[in-house]
């Protein structure tokens, strides 16, 4: 009988605050997923044919991709941190997806008075007289930070939904917790440890190794989603900028362009002829500059004679390979 290869998978989180940005990545991306049915937790991607996508918990995308039973998966660097495990099975292939930016941090009450370090918090166990009670949604990555620090008698439990309560209830004396704008903190009377931070997390995009080195397919769609994924993150900060440039030659143009520290470009710009009915030398310059960079562009444009500027936002920008791919083949082959 011949078995006949499954459809390659990729995860993606189903609920909280990376659910939505996801889907938004891969639209933006060029990859839209295909949902109709927002109950039932398969899609495609009509771009990405042989591809199947899962809707799982950011924490399940983690073993999913983990255990094998799934290609690839975008999830939380907090929940891969902690459920990742020690073999080595999950290869991160792009660990910053720009979205659910986030820190995991020691947490302590407001009124803990003069205990805003580690050191302080140490000071504040000998005086208790009695091992930390932390409560925590992240054991593995807590009791690592702990004892790093010297803490090793801390006592860990594991929670899950609300934790903020914990050290107002009593069954915590602290918590660590994911922080992003703090506002809930303030409103629940707690600070964070200035140098109290365990890891910053954000959107990433993970694969199986077993998967990738086995499954050419599954190499094709790694290096496809790396394509399309890194094009548009690197497009999403730039903007394209034409100008009408009057000069005897495009290299005289050129050459005035040089001279700024902006429009100067990589390479240098793209020029192209204007063809005028005045028999006036025209030349249309094209150029990509960063989003923070424009108004400098601009006013360096100006200074070298440009005008009819028109700027445009860009969609992808391709290199050759991306070095996301080019790092994923050295690790594999590591």
């Amino acid at each position: 009988m011949i078995e006949h290869p499954r459809e390659i998978r990729l995860a993606l989180p189903s609920k909280g605050p990376l659910a939505a940005p996801a889907l938004e990545l891969l639209d933006q991306a060029g990859l839209r997923v295909h949902h109709p049915n927002p109950r039932q937790y398969e899609a495609t991607i009509p771009n990405l044919p042989g591809v199947s996508v899962l809707f799982q918990r950011p924490g399940d995308v983690v073993v999913s991709v983990r255990d094998g039973s799934v290609d690839f998966g975008i999830t939380g660097g907090d929940v891969l941190a902690e459920k990742r495990g020690p073999n080595g099975h999950i290869l991160t292939i792009h660990p910053a997806l720009g979205f659910g930016a986030c820190t995991l941090n020691v947490i302590v009450p407001e009124t803990w008075e003069g205990v805003d370090t580690l050191t302080d918090l140490k000071a504040y166990r000998a005086r208790l007289g009695r091992p930390l009670r932390v409560a925590t949604k992240f054991p593995v990555q807590a009791e690592t930070f702990f004892r790093c620090q010297g803490l090793d008698d801390t006592e860990f439990i594991t929670a899950e939904g609300t934790l903020e309560i914990a050290p107002t209830i009593g069954y915590a004396d602290l918590i660590t917790d994911l922080v992003s704008t703090g506002t809930t903190l303030r409103d629940n009377r707690l600070k964070r440890l200035s140098d109290g931070e365990i890891l910053a997390s954000q959107g990433c995009l993970i694969a199986n190794r077993a998967s990738l080195k086995d499954n050419p397919a599954a190499l094709a769609i790694a290096r496809t989603l790396l394509e399309f994924i890194v094009a548009y993150l690197r497009a999403r900060d730039n903007v394209s900028i034409f100008a009408n440039m009057r000069g005897d030659s495009a290299e005289a143009i050129a050459g005035r362009m040089f001279g700024q520290q902006v429009i100067r470009g990589l390479q240098g710009p793209t020029m192209s002829p204007v063809i005028t009915h005045q028999g006036e030398k025209w030349y249309a310059a094209h150029l990509v500059v960063r989003k923070d960079q424009l108004s400098q562009a601009i006013r360096e444009l100006r200074s070298v004679g440009g005008s009819g500027v028109v700027v445009s936002p860009v969609m992808y920008i391709f290199e050759e390979e991306p070095a996301e791919y080019r790092s994923m083949l050295a690790e594999l082959e590591g």
